[in-house]
């Protein structure tokens, strides 16, 4: 082809199919969203088989939409770069999908969720984890390869293509109209659909719960939503519905009448005549919460005002003050489940869970920051807030219910250990917020930095500082019982190996109990030398987990279990509260980490108020409820399975009509209104005013 001249004489290269204009040229832009549509939704497709999620639901469908929409933002903004600068702009869009994807992946494969974009930014700690994930990366290198082919097929693609000229404005304005129709008709779908418990509009608007959040929006549109939520505070959540009570009923699920509006029962005088007892004192601050509602202009805290002032309390029962003035021992161990109590290989363990208070339907749901959110929920009786790190958000905040504020406006010396990096999550922030003088690896508690370390070195290093002065309150937050559960990269797992190389289990099997060991022996020091100072028998001993042993596989927990395991029995666990030379109590109804602290706190004899914790004391008679990250339930009447939404009735069990959909509401209420209180500092207001 002769090149043609201009009027001057100059020649001007031919005009090619390429950069002719026309159909080819127009298409351009299309053909290059149809290309990252294809490669969003094959990310998303690829993270749904590897972690399991369920293919054939309406969360597909979003996936979807929301991936063309990712594909037609890429294509508007890329247009506006000329030829190179708009392939480098598309290929570092892909590599930073690819790179969320494979990043995401790791992570559930090892924590069970996906991590928030507040993790994300706060995650400078991570290469104390490095042996870890590479472990992981080498157990899921196909997979990482399926996520990397998108990108790979891009920038292969884009070596043998010639120059490329920028978009024209026609092209751009074909795109931003269909990303415009499709943003508008994907927000019209989920506004005018279901409106339930975990639904595509329940996610996008209100409190996210990771792996449900991903399962209904795909993992792009999730992490967007987090972000303009936690990071950026546009699109708050608003407050649910006012709260109605759910229908009365009793163990064999007759519905019964309200009782007396002032609490009190009738029973027979001595003439036959009826006579009213005196009501029980209910656990409550001196606290008018429908004066401050009147009084205050803020809507949010006057909502929560309304909500707290509508809360029944709990009252004062048999068990109130039990052991007033004793001293306590808190611990928060990692991993520890009831699977790690056996009588031959952890004995003190499995004294403890035996000659204490029994409780036989327990469980520790997981929720979106594992350990800290799980440390926070049995420290505060609080649900933690999607998105952020609630213990952290917390440290500067009033937590009056804490036991280390509670204790020691008593006088206690209360003091906190932990013995990995004293910073990690922030609990330098946090826990002395909670009350405590605390100490970590590498700011007063000088264990040997092993990995992980070991429980049985805090006990031998903090009890002569707790025994010095009595009162005394001792939180710990152990590490020994940290995956990975396996003899190479586990310092406790090889430490106690030959402890358990008999026992009939795979070798996860065997080294989730080799760290557990670690923590028997622990406990068993801690006992000795309360013994030896000759304050057992006034110390009050509790221990809970912070999460079941999700470094385990199912069939792993399964094999400990002796049985197969539902996603309910998953969760459950083993609590302990133990005190020397007390007779045996059965707790046998469901039971939850979040019950720990009003049921200590009235235990103690302490004065708080029950209407502000989101947890019960198990000895009250307030019906128990078990809460789920995912806000499925379980009660005395049976369980709830949001995600499915299905109600389970328990055995025998007639359920009054609405029973479920009150149960859930009031779960709605109870998230809520917890983020409220994080956010509002709420305590600081109604208690430390």
């Amino acid at each position: 082809m002769t090149p043609a001249t201009t009027p001057g004489g100059a020649s001007v290269p031919p005009v090619t199919a390429r950069q002719r204009p026309g159909r080819g040229a127009g298409a351009r832009p299309l053909a290059l969203a149809r290309f990252l549509f294809i490669a969003v939704l094959a990310l998303e497709l690829i993270l749904r088989a590897r972690t399991e999620a369920p293919f054939l639901t309406v969360g597909l469908l979003w996936a979807a939409v929301f991936a063309a929409v990712t594909a037609l933002a890429i294509t508007l903004v890329a247009g506006l770069l000329p030829g190179r600068a708009r392939d480098v702009a598309v290929g570092l869009a892909l590599a930073f999908l690819t790179l969320l994807f494979v990043s995401q992946l790791i992570y559930y494969d090892i924590f069970g969720t996906f991590y928030t974009v507040f993790s994300a930014t706060n995650a400078g700690q991570v290469a104390e984890f490095a042996a870890d994930i590479v472990g992981k990366i080498a157990e899921n290198a196909w997979w990482l390869l399926a996520l990397s082919v998108p990108l790979l097929v891009f920038v292969g693609s884009r070596f043998r293509a010639g120059p490329r000229r920028r978009a024209s404005w026609r092209q751009q304005a074909v795109t931003a109209g269909m990303l415009v129709l499709l943003v508008g008709g994907a927000l019209a779908g989920i506004n005018l659909g279901d409106r339930g418990q975990n639904s595509a509009y329940d996610t996008y608007y209100r409190d996210q719960h990771p792996v449900t959040a991903v399962n209904r929006l795909g993992l792009v549109t999730s992490m967007r939503v987090d972000l303009q939520r936690n990071l950026l505070g546009l699109g708050g959540e608003k407050a649910p519905p006012a709260a109605v009570a759910p229908p009365r009923h009793t163990p064999d699920g007759a519905v019964t009448e309200e009782p007396p509006a002032d609490g009190a029962r009738q029973t027979s005088g001595a003439r036959g005549e009826p006579e009213r007892e005196a009501a029980p004192e209910p656990n409550v601050l001196d606290i008018d919460f429908d004066q401050l509602a009147a009084e205050e202009d803020d809507d949010e805290l006057r909502a929560l005002h309304e909500y707290f002032a509508a809360r029944e309390p709990t009252v004062q029962n048999e068990q109130t003050g039990r052991f007033e003035g004793y001293n306590l021992v808190f611990v928060t161990a990692e991993g520890f489940s009831h699977l790690a109590v056996d009588p031959e290989v952890t004995p003190t363990l499995h004294r403890l869970t035996t000659e204490g208070f029994r409780f036989t339907d327990f469980y520790t749901p997981i929720w979106g920051v594992s350990t800290s959110d799980g440390e926070y929920v049995a420290t505060t009786g609080l649900i933690p807030k999607s998105g952020v790190w609630s213990m952290y958000q917390s440290g500067d905040n009033a937590m009056p219910f804490a036991m280390g504020n509670q204790l020691g406006r008593l006088g206690y010396a209360t003091l906190a250990y932990h013995n990995h990096t004293y910073d990690y999550y922030r609990r330098d922030v946090s826990h002395p917020n909670l009350g405590y003088d605390y100490k970590g690896l590498g700011s007063g508690l000088d264990v040997t930095p092993t990995w992980p370390e070991s429980d049985v070195e805090m006990i031998e290093l903090t009890m002569p500082e707790v025994l010095e002065q009595e009162p005394f309150h001792a939180y710990y937050m152990t590490v020994s019982g940290h995956l990975q559960y396996n003899f190479g990269g586990n310092f406790i797992a090889a430490k106690n190996r030959e402890l358990v190389e008999d026992l009939p289990y795979s070798e996860a099997g065997k080294a989730y109990m080799a760290t557990q060991i670690e923590l028997d022996r622990a406990m068993e020091l801690l006992l000795e030398e309360l013994e030896e100072d000759g304050v057992a028998d006034r110390t009050l001993v509790v221990l809970s987990s912070d999460h079941y042993p999700y470094g385990l596989t199912r069939e792993q927990i399964e094999e400990l279990e002796g049985h197969e395991v539902d996603d309910v029995e998953l969760y459950r666990n083993s609590l302990v509260m133990y005190a020397p030379g007390m007779e045996p109590v059965t707790v046998d109804e469901p039971v939850a980490s979040m019950d720990i602290i009003p049921t200590l706190s009235n235990l103690l004899g302490l004065e708080f108020d029950s209407r502000l914790l989101m947890g019960r004391d198990v000895f009250s008679d307030a019906e128990p409820l078990v809460i789920f990250s995912d806000r499925s339930f379980l009660t005395d009447m049976g369980r709830y399975d949001a995600v499915a939404q299905e109600f389970t009735p328990a055995e025998g069990v007639e359920v009054p009509e609405g029973y479920r959909q009150a149960i859930s509401d009031e779960i709605d209420r109870r998230f809520y209104y917890s983020a409220m209180i994080l956010d509002r500092d709420y305590y600081g207001v109604v208690v430390d005013r």
